[in-house]
């Protein structure tokens, strides 16, 4: 068996009464319905150890502050976006992911998710509030036009990791994100991320910063760089130095009427347990949808890799 080492972040300091109040606060929220932890978690198959897991209080100091939930929740339509598993055990299972992630998504109140293979069709174009890609990306006339129409009208959409691929039409694909990859011209690592913060202010940064004595987040998963893009017009949130210059790694981006969450990470399925990664993950799903970024906040822990 894998031996699984307990992250402990030097800089957290809570007070006993600070601590007592958000884990109380913690206790009161809801468990969504019928949601076991094994039907959540995503596949712990890769060759590598495991990177350390992380501790409750680190993830109650993040989800602090919170501001409470109103009686009703508006309701929203996700449409999780899968392609074919390209790479080894452990590295990008969008299968496995969209199954897991409509079944975790799919427990929060009021919400409807469906499930697309490639790109959505027509019908979910039409009445999604958010996509959610986790594929290996391309982009083309035909998804250009559509993913237009869909951010003309208002509609929100999430990348993640190799879906910023755009391939020859990277340039296209960028204009509508921010920043996108063109196969075989950017830079990659696989390995500790020391993920710097950027704009600690936003709703979706929210108490990253107070983890260490640097506002830094540390995952283990895949840099990209030499994106094609103007980094300057994205909101940035992480970056990891690389070639000795900072790299965006996680941002978002406004694009006609709709709004946009680019994560980088995500190469390994772990990274979707981290409850740290999947705060970032769920605010963001909850910002693109122009909701609270809290909305989402009983998904964090359902699964996650903490200790006890």
């Amino acid at each position: 068996m894998k031996s699984i080492r307990v992250l402990r972040f030097a800089g957290l300091t809570l007070c006993a009464a600070a601590l007592f109040s958000v884990r109380a606060a913690a206790q009161q929220e809801a468990s969504p319905s019928g949601l076991s932890p094994q039907s959540i978690q995503m596949p712990l198959d890769s060759p590598l150890e495991a990177p350390p897991v992380r501790s409750p209080e680190e993830v109650d100091a993040v989800l602090a502050g919170a501001a409470s939930r109103p009686e009703v929740l508006p309701p929203i339509k996700m449409v999780l976006v899968a392609g074919k598993k390209d790479h080894g055990p452990g590295e990008h299972d969008y299968p496995a992911w969209q199954e897991r992630w409509s079944r975790l998504l799919g427990a929060a109140e009021n919400v409807t998710v469906d499930t697309a293979w490639d790109f959505p069709d027509g019908q979910q174009l039409a009445t999604a509030d958010v996509l959610v890609f986790f594929q290996k990306g391309t982009w083309n006339d035909r998804r250009q036009a559509s993913m237009d129409a869909y951010f003309g009208r208002g509609g929100g959409a999430v990348y993640i990791h190799w879906a910023v691929n755009g391939d020859r039409r990277a340039a296209d694909f960028a204009r509508r994100i921010g920043l996108a990859s063109q196969a075989g011209n950017i830079g990659y690592r696989h390995g500790p991320l020391s993920l710097q913060l950027h704009n600690t202010e936003h709703p979706i940064m929210r108490n990253l910063q107070d983890l260490q004595d640097m506002p830094r987040l540390e995952l283990y998963d895949e840099s990209y760089w030499r994106l094609t893009g103007d980094a300057d017009k994205v909101t940035l949130f992480a970056s990891s130095l690389e070639e000795g210059r900072p790299r965006p790694q996680i941002w978002a981006y406004q694009v006609s009427k709709g709004r946009v969450f680019v994560s980088i990470p995500g190469h390994y399925s772990w990274t979707f347990d981290d409850p740290l990664f999947r705060t970032l993950l769920l605010r963001g799903i909850a910002w693109t949808a122009d909701q609270p970024v809290d909305r989402f906040n009983e998904l964090v822990r359902p699964g996650a890799r903490m200790s006890r």
